[in-house]
């Protein structure tokens, strides 16, 4: 009875307290980068709540090999801080827009001394509860062939023959069936050619009076011939 009396002069007062939701933010998983050339650090997060004036992005650094983490970059209050005692005072620049909850970072000139753990936070007040993500750079003087280059190319000439043998495949099949039907039209042409023979039956005999009269046709003409 009493939380209903306490829920019901609340509403009633308009003192609804706001209350937090969680924020999920997000980064790449790993980067790499020549040596010498700039890099953006991408960062962004979900909030169920509509962009707060308050918004803000921070960014750590861990060097490889370092369990010390350093502050290299707040953003508060509509305003860009870099720190400028670290090892990317006059290297970094924000090239996010804290409006489409972007945070993201370019570092200059990179050298192999920046390999290291990158980590973004972000607040969205009343939604401060999160969890802040990292990506990893990795700074080469050449780029190496990355694992899901050659996985794609691997599953590119995987698929690739295995549509050839489905090619080969039909193609045989059709083949072997216009060979059948060849053989079945020929065969059934030779048949019908048969039972028309059969059908047609024997030649008949020759009438003895007809061939009697056609020899003795012949013998007079011979015998004429001989005379002349």
């Amino acid at each position: 009875m009493l939380t209903v009396l306490a829920l019901t002069s609340v509403v009633l007062l308009g003192v609804v307290p706001e209350q937090s939701q969680a924020i999920t933010i997000y980064t790449g998983w790993e980067r790499h980068a020549l040596v010498g050339s700039d890099i953006r650090l991408s960062c962004s997060f979900f909030s169920w709540r509509w962009i707060s004036e308050d918004v803000t992005f921070s960014w750590t650094y861990r060097p490889d090999g370092s369990r010390d983490t350093i502050s290299i970059f707040h953003y508060t209050g509509g305003e860009a801080y870099v720190d400028n005692k670290g090892p990317f005072r006059d290297r970094l620049e924000f090239v996010g827009n804290p409006n489409r909850r972007d945070g993201s970072i370019l570092i200059k000139n990179l050298d192999f001394s920046d390999n290291g753990t990158f980590t973004c936070d972000a607040k969205n007040p009343p939604d401060i509860v999160g969890r802040p993500s990292s990506v990893r750079l990795l700074v080469f003087e050449k780029l190496p062939i990355q694992a899901g280059v050659i996985t794609g190319a691997i599953i590119g000439v995987v698929l690739g023959l295995l549509v050839l043998i489905v090619v080969i495949y039909y193609l045989m099949r059709f083949l072997v069936a216009r060979r059948v039907f060849s053989l079945n039209v020929s065969k059934h042409g030779k048949k019908k050619k048969e039972g028309s023979q059969q059908r047609q039956g024997p030649a008949p005999p020759a009438d003895p009076a007809k061939v009697k009269a056609a020899a003795s046709e012949k013998k007079k003409q011979e015998s004429r011939k001989d005379k002349k």
